[in-house]
């Protein structure tokens, strides 16, 4: 089954402290399917494991490999161009535009969303779109 990935469910595969069975989970079903991700999924992703690297939950050098193994999974960037589609989800669901993206490209791909992140496995619910991932019975 293909899904759209956010930086949330990346973090839990690669950051100890954040790892479940479930994100195990979602990160071995990638073995049957591609994963799709907006373009700001890479950009979150850095930023994440270089805060991580920085704040010692990472060691020095994790960052770099942890997005070399991170862009050696099968996940395809999609564009996430409507604007008045993305701003409307945050608004309504009080999201951030990043998050909206996520939502926004499981709605506009009517695909389930694999995220760690309460508020947007929420969003997500009340969308009608499944959410994979430790969130996915709540």
């Amino acid at each position: 089954m293909v899904f759209v990935v956010d930086a949330s469910i990346a973090a839990a595969w690669f950051l100890p402290d954040e790892q479940s069975e479930a994100s195990d989970q979602v990160m071995a079903a990638l073995g049957k399917e591609a994963g799709c991700v907006p373009g700001l999924f890479w950009f979150e992703t850095r930023n994440l494991f270089l805060t991580a690297e920085r704040r010692g939950r990472l060691r020095a050098g994790e960052a770099l490999l942890s997005m070399q193994q991170l862009r050696a999974l099968p996940l395809r960037e999609e564009p996430v161009d409507q604007d008045a589609f993305v701003l409307s989800l945050a608004q309504r669901r009080s999201l951030s535009g990043y998050d909206a993206s996520y939502l926004a490209l499981a709605l506009a791909q009517t695909l389930p969303l694999a995220t760690t992140d309460q508020k947007l496995a929420a969003a997500a619910r009340a969308e009608e779109v499944p959410v994979l991932g430790p969130l996915a019975s709540s």
